[in-house]
């Protein structure tokens, strides 16, 4: 007994006993007997003092200028130590491209803009991110963000064990600009199956690898069924109810929602709608005995496991054919893009899909763009539509313009989502030493958009010369037709990039609208 009373007043006078800045905070009375200062006060009602006579409560005394601060006695002590990447020192407003990736300590320098770094703290994502972390000069304003990386968001499981699969979202949750379209990166294990389910939103997708086996019904009792691979998309209007499986090789795909706040987490599913109904009610309903629905699961089954779906796709098709027949051809659900050969030109290659030959999705536009080195998409504006894009391949940059005086440059990779507002002006430009590859979805009924080049270019000369002060020699070379993409130099300290004009590719009608290559 006599040890353990020890102890107890031993660990009491250690967590009572007051600091130094304690005994010297005192007011009132002689020798600290006349009263607590407010961090004894809090002490006394929560004992933390270390034994080594540091406290994890605040005192009064540290109040005010009467703390002494000990400076550095020489220029260099506390200063890191770091060297800058090639275009780093060459002037803020020309925002050349740097390249952070085997940097050990990146700097927030560009130009004479910026400082060193003190604490490293964020390294990884600076490497990443070097035109958020030394931005160009030309960045001004309050730019809201425009990018979410989608290994950011969660990735919500199936269901069922033995790994069926997988699916992560953006929405306005992650990315508040994105008033307009969701998407959502899902991955369905070998043979497992997306259960049957509707939405209140469009429904766009993009195959990534793999290969699966849709279907749907329309209101008409017109029954689809396809197999899809990778590079194909789909498209299944609201309301329409659809199923999703995997083949025997597995399969992830992208899917692009027509509403901001669309969560992947509240569509409407088969077996929440048999479960949240009475079981007297589905008998009726199907006309059998209450005991057929004994059986039905406990839970949603979301994406689960199941074995492999038959072989034959006419013969499937012909098993669920009703009176009113099959979903006719013009309003397919499927579209066969990883048969569309792209078109080529410098720097890069197009691919555009709109309803036009897509005709079931009647708002939805999409552009898909690879980007060699150096080059990039040109500088443009769409008319009607926020544009949503998502990064397949390669390193990028994108600055988005917003009127009247703002803009912000962000960098993106693989696995990217970005998000530009209707009407703001921005570019593509590739910053590695791959292919960038990515595209645009418009919430638009065909794809367009304004190239500043060709508006230029089709603008009196002497309204641009007096408007933006440039050279006859420029003005004289702005194209007619859009350029869509512009060549560069994978050189990125290059800041020559006059293409002489024997070199120029002279076309006479515009891209899309060309006799021998149909882009659009």
């Amino acid at each position: 007994m006599s040890v353990v009373l020890v102890l107890a007043l031993t660990c009491y006078g250690a967590f009572s006993a007051p600091t130094p800045q304690q005994s010297g905070g005192v007011s009132g009375g002689q020798g600290g007997s006349g009263g607590q200062s407010s961090g004894s006060a809090l002490q006394a009602s929560n004992p933390m003092t270390l034994t080594s006579g540091g406290s994890a409560w605040p005192t009064t005394s540290l109040l005010g200028p009467e703390n002494n601060i000990v400076f550095a006695t020489t220029d260099s002590a506390n200063q890191p130590t770091y060297t800058l990447v090639p275009n780093q020192e060459a002037p803020a407003d020309n925002g050349m491209i740097l390249d952070f990736t085997n940097e050990e300590s990146p700097q927030a320098i560009r130009g004479d803009n910026g400082a060193s770094d003190f604490t490293g703290f964020n390294a990884p994502y600076d490497r990443l991110n070097p035109n958020a972390f030394a931005r160009p000069g030309t960045d001004a304003g309050d730019s809201p963000n425009f990018k979410w990386p989608m290994g950011l968001s969660s990735a919500r499981s199936g269901t069922g064990g033995g790994n069926p699969g997988y699916a992560r979202q953006q929405n306005i949750d992650e990315l508040p600009i994105s008033q307009s379209m969701a998407g959502v990166d899902m991955r369905l294990a070998p043979n497992a199956h997306r259960e049957l389910h509707w939405h209140s939103a469009n429904e766009w997708s993009y195959v990534f690898n793999g290969s699966a086996r849709i279907s749907a019904v329309d209101p008409a009792g017109r029954t689809y069924v396809d197999d899809i691979q990778a590079g194909d998309l789909w498209f299944f209007p609201a309301g329409i109810p659809h199923s999703i499986q995997a083949s025997p090789d597995g399969v992830e795909f992208l899917l692009v929602f027509s509403q901001g706040d669309f969560s992947e987490d509240a569509t409407d599913l088969v077996s929440e709608l048999f479960l949240r109904n009475p079981k007297e009610v589905l008998a009726k309903n199907f006309q059998t005995d209450i005991s057929d629905f004994d059986n039905l699961p406990e839970d949603e089954k979301y994406i689960f496991n199941a074995a492999p779906y038959p072989e034959n796709l006419t013969e499937v098709q012909q098993s669920v054919l009703g009176p009113t027949g099959q979903v006719p051809s013009d309003q397919a659900y499927t579209y066969h893009l990883s048969q569309q050969e792209p078109l080529q030109v410098p720097g890069g290659s197009i691919k555009i899909v709109d309803p036009t030959v897509f005709p079931v999705a009647e708002n939805f536009s999409v552009g898909f763009f690879t980007i060699e080195p150096g080059a990039m998409r040109e500088i443009h504006w769409h008319l009607t539509s926020d544009e949503w894009n998502f990064f397949l391949a390669g390193n990028a940059r994108i600055t988005s313009f917003t009127a009247p005086e703002s803009s912000r440059t962000f960098d993106f990779q693989a696995g990217d989502v970005g998000y530009i507002p209707v009407e703001n002006a921005h570019y593509i430009e590739n910053t590695g030493n791959t292919t960038v590859s990515y595209m645009e979805v418009l919430q638009a009924p065909q794809y367009q958009d304004m190239s500043v080049s060709q508006w230029l270019g089709l603008t009196p000369a002497n309204v641009v010369a007096d408007t933006l002060h440039l050279p006859q020699s420029l003005i004289s070379r702005l194209p007619k037709v859009k350029n869509y993409i512009v060549p560069g130099n994978a050189n990125y300290s290059t800041t020559n990039f006059t293409v002489e004009p024997s070199a120029v590719v002279k076309r006479k009608e515009p891209m899309g609208y060309s006799r021998n290559s149909r882009l659009f």
